[in-house]
C-alpha cells in the first residue's frame, strides 16, 4: 500500500490506431480537416517541431493553421502526397504526411513530414504505429526503397526514430531558431525500405 501523499504508478496504456490513408482531395471529409488543423494546433502549442512556411510562431490558432491544412489537402495524389491518419476510438490521435516525387532520379524515395500525435496520447505507441505504417505504404504500395525526414535537434526526435531503424545521415547546424538564443540544428534521418 502506497504511503500517504504518494501516487501510485500507473502504467500508461498502449493505444493500437487503425490507420487510414487518404490520397485525394476529395476524400477528406471538412470534419477530417477541422480535426486535422484541432491536432496541428495543440502540437505546435505544446512545442512540437511541426513547422510549416505560412505558419507564424507559437502560439498559434485554428485560423493560422487551417490555410495550411487546406493546401496539405489540395495537394494529395495517389502517386505523390499521401496522407496517412491515425485514428482511436472513432477521433483523430495522430497523422503525417508521405510525399513521392516521380522524377526518375528520385523516384526510388519518399520523404515524411508533420509526424503528429495529440499531446495528451503522446507515449502510447501512435507514432510508432504511424512510421511503421508509412514504411509498409511506402515499400508495398509505391515500391520505394527509401524514405527521408527532417527533425528538429532537442527535442529528443533522433533517438525515437533511431528505434524504428532511421539512421542520421547528415545535419545543418543552428539551421532552425526557435526562438532568439535557441537555435537548433536541422537533422536528416534515412531509412532503408
Amino acid at each position: 500500500m502506497p504511503s500517504r501523499g504518494v501516487m501510485p504508478v500507473v502504467p500508461v496504456m498502449p493505444v493500437v490506431p487503425e490507420l487510414v490513408q487518404l490520397t485525394t482531395p476529395t476524400g477528406v471529409p471538412p470534419a477530417t480537416a477541422r480535426q486535422l488543423t484541432d491536432c496541428w494546433t495543440a502540437v505546435v502549442n505544446a512545442g512540437g517541431a511541426v513547422i510549416a512556411p505560412e505558419l507564424p510562431m507559437p502560439p498559434v490558432v485554428a485560423a493560422d493553421v487551417a490555410p495550411a491544412v487546406d493546401r496539405l489537402v489540395r495537394g494529395l495524389d495517389p502517386l505523390r502526397c499521401r496522407l496517412l491518419l491515425a485514428v482511436s476510438d472513432g477521433a483523430l490521435s495522430g497523422w503525417l504526411v508521405l510525399r513521392h516525387d516521380p522524377h526518375p532520379l528520385v523516384a526510388h524515395c519518399g520523404v515524411v513530414n508533420h509526424l503528429q500525435t495529440l499531446p495528451g496520447l503522446r507515449g502510447r505507441g501512435i507514432g510508432t504505429s504511424l512510421m511503421t505504417g508509412v514504411a509498409d505504404i511506402a515499400r508495398g504500395e509505391l515500391g520505394l526503397e527509401r524514405l527521408q525526414l527532417s527533425a528538429r535537434s532537442g527535442c529528443g526526435l533522433e533517438e525515437f526514430y533511431g528505434r524504428l531503424g532511421w539512421v542520421e545521415v547528415g545535419r545543418w547546424p543552428g539551421a532552425l531558431r526557435v526562438a532568439p538564443g535557441d537555435d537548433r540544428d536541422d537533422v536528416l534521418m534515412g531509412l532503408t525500405l
